[in-house]
């Protein structure tokens, strides 16, 4: 062969970032086959070992060192072993390619005579990978049983066209295999990490991404609503799931996940990245509003501060990249009163008062003239501040006592802990999503109001007004202050 083999052995391993003893072991396997095509004996069990700066290779037939065994049953194996279309392969790392058909019925292999009735000696004794011992030490004296048994073969001055042909698609069907498998575990370990792609074509409501050496899919449900793309456009994704099919890794890529928020807060403040502030929660409604929770490590820190950036210029760039989402930002504290309050923000509660700390019961009291801000448009605001601070929280009129709105703390809303499974992801938000098109339908026929399955909005009797749920007064930007100014 070609000393050049090597040269293109190197390319091979720097174009598809494969290793090399991968495409080593697949040229290897193309030269047995190749050889088994024109040369090799329905008896032998070929190895090929090469020599890749050389280019020089070598051809075995390798066998295991067995006991002896009866002549009947030697003389039936060899002639059920000869009716088999072309040898066996062998791979250095002992692998067998072919292996004989085993059943599932248990087979005595002691009873030789029973074998041979029921054409099952191949199970015991296969000429074709196994050799006895006494055949074997005619050749060398020292082999024993469980030993290997390794015989030099004549190698071709060229081979032929057809077994030329059979090489070719060898190394093509092994090289793409090594490459998607390369692929899989590369973007594997990037679970739950965001990426930057750039937006490939759009099939229907699915965008393609590419992410570097492969396309990822972002599905409608992983979008932000309201979201246009076109082609050529860069985005930041979330890498949400890698699976392996048969036609290679399938990569699932989200905007619409909380994470997300994590990982723009974390490029955009170094100060996360270095460990000085925690982001210690996330809640998020895509495409509408998230609240994030932060804290510092250090004194002399404003959390706050190191998250909106001189004149807004951090958070506006998470904002931009989320189209305009709002964000709330507020500390964390390890008061749960304390905290459920700054949770609520930019309404001004009157007090928190613990119901029950076993299950995470809170009551949060407002006067009349916050509890449109308390609550927000359709209970946003609220549903927000319970998946945040993981509580369930009843927000009472301050005036009259009444409840006005209640809300489940929502786990799955942002205390999940990191790197959760994606598939279970992606199934709550279909079962969320077929959920709530029936109620869409039958809203549009009865003309009845909309029930919120989690939050319950208590109209106050006593003061002339809409709804609460149904306000919206909130900003779009809660906190825009710079390090240098004090918090309030």
């Amino acid at each position: 062969m070609t000393p050049d083999l090597y040269n293109v052995i190197k390319q091979i391993c720097e174009e598809k970032q494969i290793p090399e003893e991968a495409v080593v072991a697949t040229v290897e396997l193309a030269l047995a086959a190749a050889y088994r095509k024109d040369f090799a004996d329905k008896l032998q069990n070929i190895s090929v070992v090469l020599e890749p700066k050389g280019g020089q290779f070598k051809v075995y037939d390798i066998k295991e060192v067995v006991a002896d065994v009866s002549p009947e049953l030697l003389e039936e194996a060899y002639k059920l072993a000869r009716q088999k279309k072309k040898a066996a392969l062998f791979m250095p790392d002992g692998q067998i390619i072919e292996k004989e058909e085993s059943t599932n019925e248990p087979v005595d292999l002691n009873d030789d005579k029973k074998l041979i009735e029921d054409g099952k000696v191949l199970l015991k004794f296969n000429p074709r990978t196994q050799i006895t011992v006494s055949e074997a030490r005619k050749v060398d004296a020292a082999l024993q049983v469980g030993d290997q048994y390794k015989a030099d073969l004549e190698v071709p001055h060229d081979f032929g066209r057809m077994a030329a042909q059979t090489a070719k698609q060898v190394i093509i069907q092994r090289i793409r295999e090594a490459e998607r498998e390369t692929i899989f575990k590369e973007y594997k370990s990037k679970e739950n990490k965001m990426m930057s792609g750039l937006v490939q074509r759009t099939e229907g409501s699915v965008v393609m991404v590419d992410i570097g050496r492969v396309n990822a899919i972002l599905p409608y449900r992983e979008q932000i609503p309201g979201d246009h793309y076109h082609i050529g456009q860069r985005i930041k994704v979330l890498l949400l799931s890698v699976e392996m099919t048969p036609k290679g890794p399938e990569i699932i890529v989200s905007r619409a996940h909380r994470d997300l928020v994590r990982a723009l807060f974390e490029l955009e403040v170094p100060e996360i990245e270095s460990g000085t502030v925690e982001l210690k929660s996330v809640a998020r409604e895509a495409g509408s509003r998230s609240k994030i929770s932060v804290v510092a490590h250090e004194e002399n820190i404003d959390p706050i501060g190191s998250c909106v950036g001189q004149r807004g210029a951090r958070v506006n760039a998470v904002i931009d990249e989320l189209s305009g989402e709002k964000i709330d930002i507020i500390e964390w504290n390890e008061v749960p009163e304390k905290y459920i309050a700054a949770s609520l923000s930019p309404a001004k509660v009157g007090s928190v008062e613990i119901l029950d700390a076993a299950t995470r019961q809170a009551r949060v009291t407002v006067k009349s003239e916050q509890q449109s801000l308390a609550i927000g448009k359709g209970g946003q605001n609220v549903r927000l501040a319970a998946k945040l601070t993981g509580w369930k929280i009843d927000i009472v009129q301050f005036e009259t006592g009444e409840k006005i709105a209640e809300v489940e703390a929502d786990v799955e809303g942002g205390q999940k802990a990191e790197g959760e499974v994606a598939a279970e992801e992606i199934k709550k938000d279909e079962e969320q999503k077929n959920e709530a098109k029936p109620k869409a339908k039958k809203k549009k026929k009865t003309g009845t109001a909309k029930k919120d399955k989690v939050v319950k909005v208590v109209k106050d009797e006593s003061i002339d007004q809409e709804p609460v749920a149904e306000t919206e007064i909130i900003p779009e930007v809660e906190v825009v202050t710079s390090p240098d100014e004090d918090q309030t």
